[in-house]
């Protein structure tokens, strides 16, 4: 007993006594809390696939199957991801109001919560990307050199070198890109929406889509320069040359008339 009580009354001894309380605490919290947060998430997380499979039924299944196996109304959605989701009804594609060539752009039909809970029901379908975090496409600080020269060498060819869109085969087009929120933006390069080519992370890295991003929201600002005067709508070199060649031609046609009429009419006097 003597021992014992010399023990407690060592100079250490508080010490100990408190590393021991923090050690069982820290371990109760970790046994218990973790827990509790990722049962929360679980519940919520079904509650959302619940609730989009609801919204699916009612408003998708008649193209795109009960199961989004796909029918021939409508392409299987199993494993197209989150994004897909996001990006299609986010920007008012779907639901398609009729079929056509491809699903353009209108007012979007569902809340962002209901978005999100369609995403969350597709996702459960089968693995797909899922719905960028807002860091992966924020525009901010991202390098517009190495956008501009990334956008002209993969998108030019159908979105024009400014994003003012084009005409594509078969009555499909690639949209415009003014005014396109950069989430949107984003979604469409890793999912490849229509006759879009996709675009990964391995094989276009995150970064190298926020530089994209960055390009495009710096040539479509109000406070672009444009040192080379008025770039008709931003067309390109095709639509300059024919304003060139029609306005030019016909300009040096009149000024050919007006010196034959004053020629002829010196010789009459």
């Amino acid at each position: 007993m003597k021992k014992l009580s010399a023990r407690r009354r060592h100079p250490l001894a508080a010490l100990v006594v408190l590393l021991f309380a923090l050690a069982v605490t820290g371990g109760l919290y970790a046994a218990f809390a973790p827990a509790d947060k990722a049962q929360a998430d679980t519940t919520a997380q079904s509650l959302a696939i619940k609730e989009g499979k609801q919204l699916y039924t009612t408003g998708c299944a008649s193209c795109h199957g009960t199961g989004g196996q796909g029918t021939t109304d409508g392409p299987q959605l199993v494993g197209v991801g989150a994004a897909a989701v996001d990006f299609q009804v986010g920007t008012g594609r779907m639901p398609m109001q009729q079929p056509g060539a491809q699903a353009p752009k209108k007012p979007v039909v569902y809340t962002q919560a209901e978005i999100d809970q369609l995403a969350a029901y597709i996702a459960s379908l089968g693995p797909g990307p899922a719905v960028p975090a807002k860091e992966a496409y924020n525009p901010e600080g991202a390098d517009i050199a190495n956008g501009g020269e990334l956008f002209r060498t993969n998108c030019a060819q159908c979105h024009n070198f400014t994003g003012k869109g084009g005409a594509l085969t078969e009555g499909k087009y690639a949209p415009k890109l003014e005014g396109v929120s950069p989430k949107h933006i984003y979604e469409a390069m890793l999912t490849g929406p229509q006759a879009m080519p996709v675009f990964p992370d391995t094989t276009m890295p995150e970064q190298e889509k926020r530089d994209i991003i960055a390009y495009l929201d710096a040539v479509n600002s109000d406070d672009s320069p444009n040192p080379g005067g008025l770039d008709l709508g931003g067309f390109g070199p095709v639509s300059e040359g024919l304003f060139a060649w029609t306005f030019g031609l016909g300009a040096m046609i009149a000024v050919a008339i007006w010196v034959a009429a004053r020629t002829a009419k010196a010789r009459k006097s």
